[in-house]
């Protein structure tokens, strides 16, 4: 059952962003923290940004926003898709005619790593649809620009020429 009433879905919502912000925010505080030697705060912080999430997710879920896993699919395939075909591409435009940049770096990294992720969600919407699950090893993910490879390291990122042993691996 989600909220029905449009005041309370628009708080929710709202409840949602700023919850989401606030568990982003507190990770990457924590990787400061941690890179100025307070491991402990660091902690503190991953452990609150965890907080965050939990009311994240609560508030996703009353607004009955969480499906099956092939509904959750085209919803991330329609969000990717939309960041790749009009956001990225306006903001980075943005960023260009402003003379911003590290909004056109940032933009730019976005922009081509949401080109792969909408892919992979493509793949993994249509092993779903067969009832079967994505033969996949690891995941490594660019610490820098957030590109995407499936079961090996590029030696160098593509987009942003990170160094390949600096990946994040998600097994």
């Amino acid at each position: 059952m989600s909220v029905k009433r449009k005041m309370t879905r628009k708080f929710l919502e709202d409840a949602f962003a700023g919850e989401s912000m606030a568990h982003m925010k507190y990770l990457i505080f924590a990787e400061q923290a941690e890179r100025e030697g307070f491991p402990n705060i660091a902690k503190l912080f991953r452990a609150i940004a965890y907080a965050e999430f939990v009311h994240a997710k609560n508030h996703f879920i009353a607004l009955g926003k969480l499906g099956k896993t092939e509904d959750n699919l085209e919803e991330a395939i329609a969000g990717e898709t939309f960041e790749v075909e009009e956001m990225y591409p306006v903001y980075k435009n943005s960023a260009e005619f402003q003379g911003e940049r590290e909004a056109i770096r940032t933009t730019h990294y976005a922009l081509e790593a949401e080109k792969i992720h909408a892919e992979l969600y493509e793949k993994a919407r249509e092993r779903a649809k067969s009832g079967e699950d994505m033969d996949v090893k690891k995941v490594y993910i660019c610490p820098v620009c957030g590109y995407t490879s499936i079961d090996e390291v590029p030696e160098r990122c593509p987009v942003c020429g990170a160094p390949g042993d600096k990946f994040v691996a998600f097994e």
